[in-house]
Parts: structure tokens; sequence; C-alpha cells
């Protein structure tokens, strides 16, 4: 089992410049790198989908490597979304199991529906792999939680896609990178208290 301890500590620490030689490496199967690489992170989520996102914007442009990783993003969650759906209480009932705190969150998103999907999806550093199971178990549609993800993930991915393309120049001018970490670290701020609000929410019910 070392080699897969070996593996998985190897895609956990990816930096951007393994991704661009990736990329670099199978140019010629076009885009599709540049969509597989964010899809398969809704099924490994301890792939990083910010250098994912950051290298593709490097390697394709900030319009291209943001759409590519946009679609990658939103093809991965939404068909983790159905394979929740179609395994239903099961699944929910493993995951609460293993994780007891998981079932008020499951309870928010069963309750709220679009509007704390949309606004978590806007977030880097929510868990994603979490929400989109969530969301295939309970009664939330498949057409609102397929906009909810387009349009969530649009934003996030664009800022850290805008970041990405042109990261050399964030590193002659430091005061982007400066500019940059205080939105990120407000953005895991905001994410946060989302996640407390439904804590919250679901004391008081």
């Amino acid at each position: 089992m070392d080699w897969l301890q070996h593996i998985w500590t190897y895609l956990k620490d990816l930096d951007m410049e393994q991704v661009q030689r990736w990329l670099k490496e199978y140019s010629e199967l076009g885009p599709l790198p540049g969509i597989l690489l964010p899809f398969f992170e809704a099924f490994l989520p301890f792939l990083p989908l910010i250098v994912l996102v950051m290298g593709n914007a490097a390697a394709y442009g900030l319009w291209w490597g943001f759409l590519l990783s946009w679609i990658g993003v939103c093809l991965g969650s939404i068909t983790v979304f159905w394979i929740a759906r179609k395994l239903g209480g099961k699944l929910g009932l493993l995951i609460q199991k293993r994780m007891p705190g998981t079932q008020r969150f499951f309870h928010w998103i069963e309750e709220k529906g679009f509007t704390p999907i949309f606004i978590l999806y806007c977030f880097p550093f929510t868990p994603s792999s979490l929400i989109n199971i969530a969301s295939g178990i309970s009664t939330v549609s498949a057409s609102t939680f397929t906009i909810a993800v387009m349009a969530g993930k649009s934003v996030m991915i664009f800022m850290v896609a805008f970041i990405g393309h042109d990261w050399q120049g964030f590193v002659q001018q430091p005061w982007r990178i400066l500019v940059a970490a205080i939105v990120l670290w407000l953005l895991w701020l905001a994410g946060k208290k989302m996640e407390n609000r439904y804590h919250h929410s679901d004391e008081q019910t």
C-alpha cells in the first residue's frame, strides 16, 4: 500500500509547474487535459483545485483556462450529484454514520436549496465534494443544483484564473500578491461564516 500513499502525497502536493508540465506533455489532446484535471477533483477532493485552475489559466490563457476549468468542475460536480442521487439514502446514512456532524449540513442544504449551494460554490475553500453529495441525496432538483453549480463555480474559478493567468506579474509586483491574499482571506472568512451560520440556525430550531 506504500505506492498508494506515495501517489496520494504526490497528487496532494501538486504545484503549478507540475500542472503546466502535464498540460504541455499531453498538448496533442487539445483542451481535454484542461477539462479532465478539474473534473477528477470532484472524485479526488484532496487534489488542489486552486492549483489546477491556476495551472490551466497559465497554460491556456485567462479565458480558455477559465472555460476549460469551469467545464471540468461543473461536469465533475454534476456527475457526483447524480451518483449520489442514484445511491440515495444508503450513501447519506453511511456518511452520517462516519461523520455525524454532517447531518445538520445535509438538513441545511435540504431546507434552503439554491441559495446555500450557490453561495458556498462561490468560495474556493468550501468542501465541494460534500456539497455535491448532500445535494444529490436531498430533494433539491437537478436543475436547481446545476444552475447553482454553474453560477457559483463561475465566480470562484474566474477569480482564481485571473490570478493564475499572470502569476509571474504577481511575483514582479508584490502589492498584487497582497491584494490577492486579502481577497482570498476574506473569501475564506465568508465561507467559514456560512458554515457556522447553518450550525447556528440548526441550534435555534
